[in-house]
Order: C-alpha cells, then sequence, then structure tokens
C-alpha cells in the first residue's frame, strides 16, 4: 500500500469511529464533564500515537535512503540502499539504485578514457625526452669530450665538471623517461619490472626487498599496468613522504586472482587525506575491477594491498 493510503485509511478509519462514538454512547456536554473530556483525550492520544507510528514506519525507508545517499562514495562501488517500504519509497530508491549505476559506468567510462590518454602522453613524453633530449645532452657531451682534449691544463677540471653535470642530467633524463614508459614491463614482463622497480627504489637510506615469484596466473595488459603503476606510486610516496627505511613489495597468487602487498615501516598515514596519488591508484583499481585499501602495518608503516582478478578473456 502507498504511504497516502496508509496516512489517509488511518485518519478515516480514526474520524468515522470519532464519528460513531459522538453518535452512539459518548456525549458532550455544557460544561465538558470530566468523563467526558477524558475520553475525547485518549482518543486523541490514540488518534496522534497511530499516526506517529504509520509515518515512522513509512517514511524509514526514505531515512534510509537519506543515509546511503550521505554514505555514497563513486570510488567504492557497489552499495546500494535496500528497496523496501510504500510503493513511493520503493520506487524512489529504485530510481536512486538505477541513477548510482549509471552514475558508476559512467565515471568508469571516463576514468578509464583518461588514463589512456595519461598513459599515451606519458609514453609521447618519455620518447621525445628520449630521442630529442637525450640525443642533444648525448651530442653535448661527446663536444665536451673534444673540447676537453684541446683544452689548457689549467680549464681541464672546470671542462670535466662540466661533463659530469651533463653526464649526471642524462642518466636523469633517462630515469624520468623509464618511469614514464616502463618499457621493462613491455619487454620482460611484470616479474623482472617489478624487481628492476624496487631496486630503482634502493638507495642509501631505504632498503626495497621483493617477493616477486615468477609463475603467476595469467593478467591482462590492463591488470599488470595497473600493479606496475601502484608500486611505483606506493614506493614514491614511501620515499618521499614515510621517512621509512626499509620497504618491501610481495606478489602472490590467491584463489581469484593475485595480491600485491606494498608495506613500509616508516610514520603511517597518521589521519592524512587521501591526495592525487591514493585517488589516482583507486581509479586505476576500478578499472580492472580490483580492490584496494590502505591501512596500517602490523607493527608500525603503511600497508597498500590490491587484490586483481584473474583475467577470464582476452583483454580489451
Amino acid at each position: 500500500m502507498s504511504l497516502f493510503w496508509r496516512i489517509f485509511s488511518l485518519n478515516a478509519i480514526g474520524l468515522v469511529a470519532a464519528a460513531a462514538l459522538l453518535l452512539g454512547p459518548v456525549t458532550v456536554s455544557t460544561p465538558v464533564l470530566p468523563g467526558e473530556a477524558l475520553a475525547v483525550v485518549v482518543g486523541l492520544a490514540a488518534l496522534l500515537a497511530a499516526n506517529a507510528l504509520v509515518l515512522r514506519v513509512g517514511l524509514a525507508p526514505l531515512e534510509r535512503l537519506g543515509r546511503a545517499m550521505a554514505a555514497a562514495d563513486l570510488r567504492r562501488p557497489g552499495a546500494r540502499a535496500p528497496v523496501a517500504g510504500p510503493a513511493e519509497a520503493a520506487a524512489l530508491i529504485t530510481t536512486y539504485n538505477t541513477m548510482l549505476d549509471r552514475l558508476e559506468a559512467e565515471r568508469a567510462a571516463g576514468a578509464a578514457r583518461a588514463l589512456s590518454a595519461q598513459e599515451r602522453e606519458r609514453r609521447r613524453i618519455a620518447r621525445e625526452l628520449h630521442d630529442e633530449v637525450g640525443q642533444t645532452l648525448t651530442a653535448v657531451l661527446l663536444q665536451l669530450k673534444r673540447v676537453a682534449d684541446r683544452t689548457p691544463e689549467q680549464l681541464r677540471d672546470e671542462v670535466g665538471q662540466a661533463q659530469e653535470a651533463t653526464r649526471a642530467g642524462l642518466d636523469e633524463i633517462r630515469r624520468i623517461a623509464r618511469r614514464l614508459r616502463p618499457g621493462v614491463l613491455e619487454e620482460l614482463g611484470l616479474t623482472s619490472a617489478l624487481r628492476s622497480l624496487a631496486a630503482e627504489f634502493t638507495t642509501r637510506g631505504l632498503t626495497v626487498r621483493h617477493h616477486i615469484p615468477g609463475d603467476l596466473p595469467q593478467l591482462t595488459e590492463e591488470s599488470e599496468l595497473v600493479l606496475y603503476r601502484v608500486v611505483q606510486e606506493g614506493l614514491t610516496n614511501t620515499a618521499r613522504h614515510s621517512a621509512a627505511d626499509r620497504a618491501e613489495v610481495r606478489l602472490r597468487s590467491v584463489p581469484d586472482g593475485v595480491e600485491l602487498l606494498v608495506r613500509d615501516n616508516g610514520k603511517g598515514l597518521d589521519g592524512a587525506s587521501e591526495g592525487s596519488g591514493i585517488s589516482g591508484m583507486r581509479e586505476r583499481a576500478l578499472l580492472i575491477g580490483a580492490a584496494l585499501s590502505l591501512g596500517p602495518a602490523p607493527v608500525r608503516g603503511t600497508d597498500i594491498r590490491l587484490r586483481v582478478p584473474v583475467a577470464t578473456g582476452d583483454g580489451c
């Protein structure tokens, strides 16, 4: 029954009962007698209580819908308000759930296009850095070598310093290009790419250990790229913000896919809000239907877990 008919029926029953009583045994004198006043007050209280009960029961689904709308987060899809209550409330909840389905689908499609464009732009920038800036610096380095051979003794130290600065700039350009476009992922596969990434982030102040088996289940190219980017972003946050001296990267098979763990012994999240890096990891996880979670490590530090489902097709 709809909410309108529930309230109307209850009010009609109350009014009909009151009219029947007034036409029957109940009378109202002038002035009102105490017994008559008590009967009117009790009847009014009963009618108000019944109205309150019907409204409470009828509006409860709308209150649940309001809580569900306040807690909705498109980055954590799947939560839906239960369809219950009067016809109007059930129709409204169904419409909201349908709208949420459409929003999540459109957001996922938009995020996929944006991340695909981002990867293309990364490849373009990496190619230009390697082919143009890298070649220019290489030519400068060769020119400095020829200059150094003909430089007087008192100027050789300065020319040598210029050579070292140019060589350091060239190495940095190559390092940035590798991070923008993980060529090792395309050429050698996920296992080698993650091991190489762990070695790249290992410095004097940070030791990155890895436990990455070679017998992982078959994953799509998109899943492998997401795993690589999550490890890259996680280690970048560790190196920049966590003040950690140890980190580890673990990848293992689970019944329905693979699970990635990036753990450090730094200062932890400490109530900090999610930045663009973490938001980007969540966006990427959504694209492949993976589950991403961040939380404190068992002792101290941060755990990043990514559970990626096994590929069921050829991918797209």
